[in-house]
Protein backbone atom coordinates (compact mmCIF):
# COMPACT_ATOMS: atom_id res chain seq x y z
CA UNK A 1 0.00 0.00 0.00
CA UNK A 2 2.86 2.68 0.57
CA UNK A 3 4.63 1.33 -2.25
CA UNK A 4 1.50 2.52 -4.26
CA UNK A 5 1.16 5.72 -2.50
CA UNK A 6 4.97 6.71 -3.05
CA UNK A 7 4.36 5.81 -6.64
CA UNK A 8 1.15 7.83 -6.99
CA UNK A 9 3.05 11.04 -5.97
CA UNK A 10 6.07 10.62 -7.47
CA UNK A 11 3.16 10.09 -11.00
CA UNK A 12 1.82 13.16 -9.32
CA UNK A 13 5.31 15.25 -9.13
CA UNK A 14 6.11 14.49 -12.64
CA UNK A 15 2.96 14.90 -13.93
CA UNK A 16 3.08 18.99 -12.43
CA UNK A 17 6.85 19.31 -13.74
CA UNK A 18 5.11 18.40 -17.37
CA UNK A 19 2.80 21.11 -16.60
CA UNK A 20 5.18 23.55 -15.46
CA UNK A 21 7.68 23.40 -19.04
CA UNK A 22 4.52 23.33 -20.67
CA UNK A 23 3.37 26.43 -19.51
CA UNK A 24 6.89 27.69 -19.51
CA UNK A 25 7.59 26.83 -23.06
CA UNK A 26 3.93 28.60 -23.59
CA UNK A 27 4.63 31.68 -21.73
CA UNK A 28 7.88 31.77 -23.66
CA UNK A 29 6.71 31.59 -27.30
CA UNK A 30 4.48 34.70 -26.28
CA UNK A 31 5.87 37.56 -28.76
CA UNK A 32 7.54 40.43 -26.50
CA UNK A 33 4.58 43.34 -25.51
CA UNK A 34 4.60 46.38 -27.42
CA UNK A 35 3.94 49.57 -25.37
CA UNK A 36 0.27 50.11 -27.89
CA UNK A 37 -0.47 46.73 -27.29
CA UNK A 38 0.20 47.05 -22.99
CA UNK A 39 -1.96 50.08 -23.48
CA UNK A 40 -4.73 48.32 -25.75
CA UNK A 41 -5.20 45.61 -22.67
CA UNK A 42 -5.16 48.26 -20.15
CA UNK A 43 -7.97 49.73 -21.51
CA UNK A 44 -9.90 46.76 -21.57
CA UNK A 45 -8.75 45.15 -18.25
CA UNK A 46 -7.35 47.71 -16.03
CA UNK A 47 -9.66 46.86 -12.65
CA UNK A 48 -9.14 50.55 -11.50
CA UNK A 49 -10.77 51.64 -15.24
CA UNK A 50 -13.48 48.88 -15.39
CA UNK A 51 -14.43 49.85 -11.32
CA UNK A 52 -14.92 54.19 -12.68
CA UNK A 53 -16.82 52.67 -15.73
CA UNK A 54 -19.35 50.95 -13.44
CA UNK A 55 -20.31 54.22 -11.38
CA UNK A 56 -21.85 55.27 -14.89
CA UNK A 57 -24.91 53.37 -14.49
CA UNK A 58 -25.92 54.89 -11.20
CA UNK A 59 -25.69 58.40 -11.85
CA UNK A 60 -27.09 57.65 -15.13
CA UNK A 61 -29.84 56.21 -13.46
CA UNK A 62 -30.47 58.88 -11.21
CA UNK A 63 -30.50 61.57 -14.44
CA UNK A 64 -33.50 59.59 -15.56
CA UNK A 65 -35.14 60.08 -12.49
CA UNK A 66 -35.25 63.96 -12.53
CA UNK A 67 -35.82 63.86 -16.45
CA UNK A 68 -39.57 62.93 -15.14
CA UNK A 69 -42.43 65.28 -15.12
CA UNK A 70 -42.88 65.39 -11.65
CA UNK A 71 -40.70 64.28 -8.88
CA UNK A 72 -43.32 63.40 -7.29
CA UNK A 73 -45.67 60.01 -7.88
CA UNK A 74 -49.56 60.90 -7.75
CA UNK A 75 -51.23 59.10 -4.98
CA UNK A 76 -54.35 57.12 -5.50
CA UNK A 77 -56.48 56.14 -2.50
CA UNK A 78 -59.92 54.13 -2.34
CA UNK A 79 -61.82 53.08 0.48
CA UNK A 80 -65.17 50.62 0.75
CA UNK A 81 -67.23 50.97 3.86
CA UNK A 82 -70.18 49.10 4.90
CA UNK A 83 -72.60 51.29 7.48
CA UNK A 84 -75.50 49.35 9.19
CA UNK A 85 -78.20 52.07 9.60
CA UNK A 86 -81.34 51.18 12.40
CA UNK A 87 -84.37 51.64 10.92
CA UNK A 88 -87.22 51.69 13.68
CA UNK A 89 -89.59 49.07 13.72
CA UNK A 90 -87.54 47.28 10.81
CA UNK A 91 -83.98 45.93 12.28
CA UNK A 92 -81.23 47.61 10.44
CA UNK A 93 -80.31 48.67 6.95
CA UNK A 94 -76.94 47.58 5.54
CA UNK A 95 -75.45 50.63 3.57
CA UNK A 96 -71.89 50.36 1.38
CA UNK A 97 -70.60 53.18 0.80
CA UNK A 98 -66.94 54.01 -1.15
CA UNK A 99 -64.78 56.77 -2.11
CA UNK A 100 -61.70 57.45 -4.24
CA UNK A 101 -59.10 60.07 -3.71
CA UNK A 102 -56.15 61.18 -6.14
CA UNK A 103 -53.42 63.95 -5.07
CA UNK A 104 -50.17 65.00 -6.71
CA UNK A 105 -47.54 66.95 -4.48
CA UNK A 106 -46.52 70.01 -6.40
CA UNK A 107 -42.95 71.56 -5.96
CA UNK A 108 -43.43 75.41 -6.30
CA UNK A 109 -39.90 76.73 -6.20
CA UNK A 110 -38.22 74.88 -9.00
CA UNK A 111 -36.88 72.24 -7.19
CA UNK A 112 -37.44 69.89 -10.20
CA UNK A 113 -34.91 72.23 -12.75
CA UNK A 114 -32.37 72.63 -9.67
CA UNK A 115 -32.42 68.53 -9.14
CA UNK A 116 -31.98 67.69 -12.54
CA UNK A 117 -29.50 70.39 -13.19
CA UNK A 118 -27.34 68.49 -10.18
CA UNK A 119 -27.36 65.40 -12.00
CA UNK A 120 -26.74 66.40 -15.28
CA UNK A 121 -23.43 68.26 -13.46
CA UNK A 122 -22.87 64.92 -11.43
CA UNK A 123 -22.86 63.04 -14.77
CA UNK A 124 -20.53 64.94 -16.77
CA UNK A 125 -18.23 65.34 -13.58
CA UNK A 126 -18.17 61.54 -13.51
CA UNK A 127 -17.29 60.99 -17.66
CA UNK A 128 -14.62 63.43 -16.78
CA UNK A 129 -13.56 61.78 -13.87
CA UNK A 130 -13.81 58.07 -16.30
CA UNK A 131 -11.02 59.96 -18.78
CA UNK A 132 -9.01 61.07 -16.18
CA UNK A 133 -8.48 57.85 -14.46
CA UNK A 134 -8.18 56.19 -17.67
CA UNK A 135 -5.14 58.66 -18.79
CA UNK A 136 -3.45 58.10 -15.27
CA UNK A 137 -3.82 54.28 -15.60
CA UNK A 138 -2.20 54.28 -19.02
CA UNK A 139 0.82 56.54 -18.03
CA UNK A 140 0.67 54.13 -15.13
CA UNK A 141 0.85 51.19 -17.51
CA UNK A 142 3.44 53.07 -19.65
CA UNK A 143 5.31 53.99 -16.83
CA UNK A 144 5.91 50.44 -15.96
CA UNK A 145 6.83 49.44 -19.55
CA UNK A 146 9.45 51.89 -19.26
CA UNK A 147 10.60 50.46 -16.35
CA UNK A 148 10.75 46.83 -17.54
CA UNK A 149 12.77 48.31 -20.73
CA UNK A 150 15.03 50.08 -18.82
CA UNK A 151 15.93 46.40 -16.74
CA UNK A 152 16.28 44.38 -19.61
CA UNK A 153 18.59 46.66 -21.21
CA UNK A 154 20.15 47.12 -18.61
CA UNK A 155 20.34 43.14 -17.34
CA UNK A 156 21.98 42.60 -20.96
CA UNK A 157 24.68 45.47 -20.10
CA UNK A 158 25.35 43.31 -16.85
CA UNK A 159 25.46 40.13 -19.14
CA UNK A 160 28.03 41.98 -21.14
CA UNK A 161 29.94 43.60 -18.41
CA UNK A 162 29.87 39.72 -16.49
CA UNK A 163 31.62 38.52 -20.38
CA UNK A 164 34.54 41.03 -20.73
CA UNK A 165 35.46 40.68 -17.59
CA UNK A 166 34.98 36.41 -17.42
CA UNK A 167 37.35 36.32 -21.01
CA UNK A 168 39.75 39.21 -18.71
CA UNK A 169 39.47 36.81 -15.61
CA UNK A 170 40.66 33.47 -18.03
CA UNK A 171 43.50 35.57 -19.46
CA UNK A 172 44.47 36.16 -16.04
CA UNK A 173 44.48 32.85 -14.89
CA UNK A 174 46.47 31.77 -18.22
CA UNK A 175 49.06 34.95 -17.59
CA UNK A 176 49.23 33.81 -13.35
CA UNK A 177 49.95 30.17 -14.59
CA UNK A 178 52.69 30.90 -16.95
CA UNK A 179 54.44 33.59 -14.62
CA UNK A 180 53.66 36.57 -16.88
CA UNK A 181 51.20 37.57 -14.14
CA UNK A 182 51.25 38.27 -10.01
CA UNK A 183 48.58 36.35 -8.06
CA UNK A 184 46.97 39.73 -7.08
CA UNK A 185 46.09 40.68 -10.69
CA UNK A 186 44.57 37.17 -11.00
CA UNK A 187 42.69 37.59 -7.48
CA UNK A 188 41.36 40.66 -8.33
CA UNK A 189 39.71 39.76 -11.85
CA UNK A 190 38.31 36.73 -10.16
CA UNK A 191 36.75 39.50 -7.10
CA UNK A 192 35.60 41.98 -10.33
CA UNK A 193 34.12 38.54 -12.05
CA UNK A 194 31.79 37.85 -8.60
CA UNK A 195 31.00 41.78 -8.49
CA UNK A 196 29.64 41.48 -12.26
CA UNK A 197 27.77 38.17 -11.66
CA UNK A 198 26.09 39.36 -8.27
CA UNK A 199 25.04 42.93 -10.38
CA UNK A 200 23.90 41.02 -13.07
CA UNK A 201 21.81 39.13 -10.62
CA UNK A 202 20.50 41.97 -9.11
CA UNK A 203 19.27 43.51 -12.49
CA UNK A 204 17.40 40.09 -13.19
CA UNK A 205 15.84 40.31 -9.55
CA UNK A 206 14.55 43.63 -9.92
CA UNK A 207 13.38 43.05 -13.58
CA UNK A 208 11.52 40.27 -12.44
CA UNK A 209 9.84 42.43 -9.94
CA UNK A 210 9.07 45.40 -13.02
CA UNK A 211 7.62 42.74 -15.28
CA UNK A 212 5.06 41.00 -12.22
CA UNK A 213 4.08 44.72 -11.87
CA UNK A 214 2.97 45.24 -15.28
CA UNK A 215 1.31 41.56 -15.33
CA UNK A 216 -0.57 43.03 -12.55
CA UNK A 217 -1.77 46.47 -14.09
CA UNK A 218 -2.88 44.66 -17.17
CA UNK A 219 -4.34 41.89 -15.21
CA UNK A 220 -2.38 39.19 -17.38
CA UNK A 221 -2.40 35.20 -16.13
CA UNK A 222 -0.43 35.19 -12.52
CA UNK A 223 2.50 32.93 -14.58
CA UNK A 224 2.74 35.76 -17.11
CA UNK A 225 6.22 37.62 -17.13
CA UNK A 226 6.05 39.70 -20.20
CA UNK A 227 9.03 40.68 -22.19
CA UNK A 228 8.90 44.00 -24.06
CA UNK A 229 9.87 45.93 -26.83
CA UNK A 230 10.60 49.34 -27.87
CA UNK A 231 13.14 51.96 -27.10
CA UNK A 232 14.64 54.06 -24.71
CA UNK A 233 16.20 56.77 -27.27
CA UNK A 234 15.70 60.44 -26.33
CA UNK A 235 13.79 62.49 -28.81
CA UNK A 236 15.72 65.48 -30.56
CA UNK A 237 12.49 67.43 -30.60
CA UNK A 238 9.39 67.19 -28.78
CA UNK A 239 5.96 67.91 -30.04
CA UNK A 240 5.17 71.03 -27.90
CA UNK A 241 6.30 73.69 -25.82
CA UNK A 242 6.24 74.91 -22.25
CA UNK A 243 3.14 76.87 -23.08
CA UNK A 244 0.99 74.44 -25.15
CA UNK A 245 1.29 72.00 -21.88
CA UNK A 246 0.44 74.79 -19.70
CA UNK A 247 -2.73 75.64 -21.77
CA UNK A 248 -3.63 71.85 -21.93
CA UNK A 249 -3.22 71.56 -18.37
CA UNK A 250 -5.78 74.07 -17.18
CA UNK A 251 -8.39 72.39 -19.67
CA UNK A 252 -7.39 68.52 -18.49
CA UNK A 253 -10.26 66.12 -17.41
CA UNK A 254 -9.72 66.33 -13.57
CA UNK A 255 -9.95 70.02 -13.72
CA UNK A 256 -12.85 69.80 -15.85
CA UNK A 257 -14.81 67.53 -13.71
CA UNK A 258 -13.88 69.67 -10.14
CA UNK A 259 -15.71 72.72 -12.85
CA UNK A 260 -19.09 70.06 -12.95
CA UNK A 261 -18.34 69.47 -9.20
CA UNK A 262 -18.89 72.59 -8.09
CA UNK A 263 -21.58 73.35 -10.69
CA UNK A 264 -23.37 70.46 -9.48
CA UNK A 265 -22.57 71.14 -5.54
CA UNK A 266 -24.19 75.27 -6.88
CA UNK A 267 -27.37 73.53 -8.33
CA UNK A 268 -27.99 71.21 -4.77
CA UNK A 269 -27.42 74.84 -2.83
CA UNK A 270 -30.39 76.25 -5.44
CA UNK A 271 -32.66 72.70 -4.90
CA UNK A 272 -32.07 73.25 -1.02
CA UNK A 273 -33.08 76.40 -0.82
CA UNK A 274 -35.89 75.95 -3.17
CA UNK A 275 -36.84 73.13 -0.31
CA UNK A 276 -37.85 75.59 2.41
CA UNK A 277 -40.53 76.76 0.47
CA UNK A 278 -43.85 74.25 1.05
CA UNK A 279 -44.84 71.28 -1.55
CA UNK A 280 -48.56 71.74 -2.39
CA UNK A 281 -50.70 68.88 -2.34
CA UNK A 282 -53.58 69.04 -4.72
CA UNK A 283 -55.77 66.20 -5.09
CA UNK A 284 -59.09 65.32 -6.47
CA UNK A 285 -61.77 62.57 -4.60
CA UNK A 286 -65.32 61.45 -5.43
CA UNK A 287 -67.60 59.32 -3.01
CA UNK A 288 -70.77 57.47 -2.44
CA UNK A 289 -72.52 57.74 0.91
CA UNK A 290 -76.08 57.86 2.52
CA UNK A 291 -79.11 55.65 2.61
CA UNK A 292 -80.58 53.54 -0.65
CA UNK A 293 -83.23 56.37 -0.90
CA UNK A 294 -81.71 59.21 -0.52
CA UNK A 295 -77.91 58.03 -1.33
CA UNK A 296 -74.97 61.60 -2.07
CA UNK A 297 -72.43 61.71 -4.66
CA UNK A 298 -69.62 63.68 -3.43
CA UNK A 299 -67.29 64.85 -5.69
CA UNK A 300 -64.27 67.60 -4.68
CA UNK A 301 -61.14 69.37 -4.95
CA UNK A 302 -58.75 69.46 -2.08
CA UNK A 303 -55.23 71.39 -1.79
CA UNK A 304 -53.33 71.02 1.59
CA UNK A 305 -50.28 72.97 2.36
CA UNK A 306 -47.60 72.50 5.41
CA UNK A 307 -46.91 76.01 7.13
CA UNK A 308 -43.37 76.80 7.61
CA UNK A 309 -43.36 78.16 11.20
CA UNK A 310 -40.37 75.78 13.03
CA UNK A 311 -38.19 73.98 10.16
CA UNK A 312 -36.58 76.06 7.22
CA UNK A 313 -34.12 73.56 5.78
CA UNK A 314 -31.11 75.74 7.49
CA UNK A 315 -29.28 72.05 8.05
CA UNK A 316 -29.78 71.24 4.64
CA UNK A 317 -28.77 74.61 3.26
CA UNK A 318 -25.63 74.88 5.64
CA UNK A 319 -24.15 71.59 4.08
CA UNK A 320 -24.92 72.32 0.54
CA UNK A 321 -22.86 76.48 1.13
CA UNK A 322 -20.34 73.83 2.64
CA UNK A 323 -19.85 71.91 -0.44
CA UNK A 324 -19.92 74.72 -2.84
CA UNK A 325 -16.96 76.05 -0.58
CA UNK A 326 -15.30 72.69 -0.74
CA UNK A 327 -15.65 72.35 -3.80
CA UNK A 328 -14.80 75.58 -4.98
CA UNK A 329 -10.93 75.56 -2.34
CA UNK A 330 -10.51 71.73 -4.27
CA UNK A 331 -10.81 73.62 -8.04
CA UNK A 332 -9.05 76.93 -7.36
CA UNK A 333 -6.28 74.54 -5.41
CA UNK A 334 -5.79 71.65 -8.59
CA UNK A 335 -5.86 74.70 -11.03
CA UNK A 336 -2.49 75.82 -8.42
CA UNK A 337 -0.99 72.69 -8.87
CA UNK A 338 -1.52 71.74 -11.73
CA UNK A 339 0.43 74.50 -13.25
CA UNK A 340 2.96 74.36 -10.93
CA UNK A 341 3.28 70.42 -11.48
CA UNK A 342 3.88 71.13 -15.17
CA UNK A 343 6.51 73.79 -14.45
CA UNK A 344 8.56 71.49 -12.15
CA UNK A 345 8.36 68.54 -14.40
CA UNK A 346 9.41 70.45 -17.35
CA UNK A 347 12.57 71.72 -15.64
CA UNK A 348 13.04 68.20 -13.98
CA UNK A 349 12.86 66.44 -18.17
CA UNK A 350 15.15 69.59 -18.92
CA UNK A 351 17.65 69.01 -16.51
CA UNK A 352 17.59 65.08 -17.24
CA UNK A 353 17.96 65.83 -21.31
CA UNK A 354 21.57 67.85 -21.03
CA UNK A 355 22.62 65.06 -18.73
CA UNK A 356 21.83 62.08 -21.24
CA UNK A 357 23.59 63.94 -24.05
CA UNK A 358 26.18 64.82 -21.85
CA UNK A 359 26.74 61.44 -20.86
CA UNK A 360 26.57 59.49 -24.25
CA UNK A 361 27.61 61.94 -26.58
CA UNK A 362 30.83 63.09 -24.56
CA UNK A 363 31.95 60.89 -21.24
CA UNK A 364 30.74 57.33 -22.96
CA UNK A 365 32.49 57.67 -26.41
CA UNK A 366 35.85 59.07 -24.80
CA UNK A 367 35.27 56.05 -22.43
CA UNK A 368 34.50 53.57 -25.29
CA UNK A 369 37.67 54.67 -27.09
CA UNK A 370 39.54 54.39 -23.57
CA UNK A 371 38.22 50.61 -23.51
CA UNK A 372 39.70 50.00 -26.98
CA UNK A 373 42.96 51.38 -26.40
CA UNK A 374 43.18 49.69 -23.33
CA UNK A 375 42.16 45.99 -24.77
CA UNK A 376 44.60 46.16 -27.32
CA UNK A 377 47.41 47.80 -24.63
CA UNK A 378 46.92 45.17 -22.37
CA UNK A 379 47.11 42.45 -25.34
CA UNK A 380 50.58 44.09 -26.36
CA UNK A 381 51.52 43.46 -22.59
CA UNK A 382 51.77 47.63 -22.51
CA UNK A 383 49.08 48.08 -19.45
CA UNK A 384 48.27 45.69 -16.40
CA UNK A 385 45.27 43.78 -15.87
CA UNK A 386 44.16 46.24 -13.23
CA UNK A 387 44.38 48.99 -16.35
CA UNK A 388 42.25 46.85 -18.18
CA UNK A 389 39.76 46.09 -15.46
CA UNK A 390 39.49 50.19 -14.37
CA UNK A 391 38.95 50.85 -18.06
CA UNK A 392 36.30 48.29 -18.44
CA UNK A 393 34.57 49.38 -15.66
CA UNK A 394 34.55 52.40 -15.96
CA UNK A 395 32.76 52.24 -20.00
CA UNK A 396 29.90 49.48 -18.24
CA UNK A 397 29.27 51.95 -15.44
CA UNK A 398 28.74 55.16 -17.53
CA UNK A 399 27.10 52.94 -19.78
CA UNK A 400 24.68 52.01 -16.57
CA UNK A 401 24.21 55.58 -15.56
CA UNK A 402 23.32 56.50 -19.82
CA UNK A 403 20.61 53.79 -18.91
CA UNK A 404 19.19 55.13 -15.98
CA UNK A 405 19.11 58.80 -16.99
CA UNK A 406 17.03 57.46 -20.29
CA UNK A 407 15.18 55.84 -18.42
CA UNK A 408 13.98 58.78 -15.68
CA UNK A 409 13.90 61.18 -18.68
CA UNK A 410 11.29 58.94 -19.97
CA UNK A 411 9.34 58.37 -16.86
CA UNK A 412 9.60 61.92 -16.23
CA UNK A 413 8.21 62.01 -19.69
CA UNK A 414 5.18 60.46 -19.48
CA UNK A 415 4.28 62.27 -15.71
CA UNK A 416 4.74 65.38 -17.64
CA UNK A 417 2.07 64.99 -20.61
CA UNK A 418 0.12 63.15 -18.21
CA UNK A 419 -0.04 66.50 -15.58
CA UNK A 420 -0.49 68.30 -18.31
CA UNK A 421 -3.40 66.11 -19.87
CA UNK A 422 -1.08 66.04 -23.07
CA UNK A 423 -2.64 63.32 -25.58
CA UNK A 424 0.48 61.34 -27.11
CA UNK A 425 -0.29 58.48 -29.42
CA UNK A 426 2.62 55.62 -28.96
CA UNK A 427 4.09 54.45 -32.09
CA UNK A 428 4.33 51.25 -32.65
CA UNK A 429 1.52 48.10 -32.68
Amino acid sequence: MHSNIHRGRVAHFIATLILAAVTSTALAAEPPLTLAAALQIAEAANPQLRAAQAELAATEGQLDDTRGLLWNNPQLAAEQARRKVPLPGQGNDTLREWGADLSQTLEIAGQHGYRRSAAEQELAALKESIEETRRRVLAEVEQKFVQVLGLQTRAATEAELVSLIRDAAGAARKRFAAGEDTKLDSNLAEVELGRADNQLQAAREQLIQARADLAATLQLPAEALPEVRGTLASEVATPYTLDELLTTAADRPRLRALEYQEQAARSRLGLERAAAYPDVTVGVFTAREGSSDAREQITGVSVSLPLPLFRRNATGIGRAVTDVSKAQIEREVANRDARATVLTLWQKRESLRSRVKQLDQVVLQRLNENKRLSVAGYRAGEISLTQLLLATRQVLDTRREVLEAMTDLALVRIELEQAAGWHRQPKGS
